[in-house]
């Protein structure tokens, strides 16, 4: 028989014992095949309270803080998350707030555009009758100057018609008319 390893129970020691792939143990009184006998005593209480501290002691050195750092951290990103939402709102908002702005400063430019048409229409009317008047007026009084001006022309010209006349008759006739 070779011995593989020792395990130790307290009060007695088990010998593990390997046969043909079969294990054995081996004990001060007993030898039991394929499992062990655990009698329970005062040792047992022991490592109950030794359990029972560590865990209370862990508790209090790591779980604790990780459990308060894990709560800081789910908060935060609550918070975080919560800020997002509201700034996500507030920049939605902004970009409808602006979008209706532009909306509304295209209306007005049109608006304003359309009332500068409208004056400058009104502007290049007005221009273009006092223009016209004033042509028509100029025009007018040209008309009544060359009318005056053809009447002198007329009487005078009247006048040396006369004499042309009996110029030209004399001329023709040879003789004085």
């Amino acid at each position: 028989m070779k011995h593989s390893g020792i395990v130790r129970n307290f009060n007695s020691v088990l010998k593990v014992v390997t046969t043909g792939g079969a294990f054995l143990f081996t004990g001060a009184s007993t030898v039991f095949a394929a499992g062990i006998e655990v009698i329970p005593d005062s040792s047992v209480v022991i490592q109950v309270v030794n359990f029972i501290f560590l865990i209370w002691v862990l508790n209090i050195i790591l779980y604790k803080p990780i459990r308060k750092i894990v709560a800081e951290r789910k908060n935060k990103v609550e918070g975080l998350e919560s800020r997002i939402t509201s700034l996500n709102q507030d920049a939605l908002e902004k970009d409808q707030a602006y979008g209706s702005g532009i909306k509304d400063a295209r209306t007005k430019g049109l608006a304003d555009k359309e009332a500068m048409i409208q004056s400058a229409e009104e502007e290049e009317k007005r221009v273009v009758r006092e223009i016209t008047e004033k042509a028509q007026a100029d025009l007018t009084e040209i008309r009544k100057k060359i009318i005056a001006d053809t009447e002198k022309v007329k009487t005078i010209l009247q006048k040396e018609v006369d004499t042309f006349a009996a110029e030209i008759g004399q001329k023709i006739l040879g003789r004085a008319v």
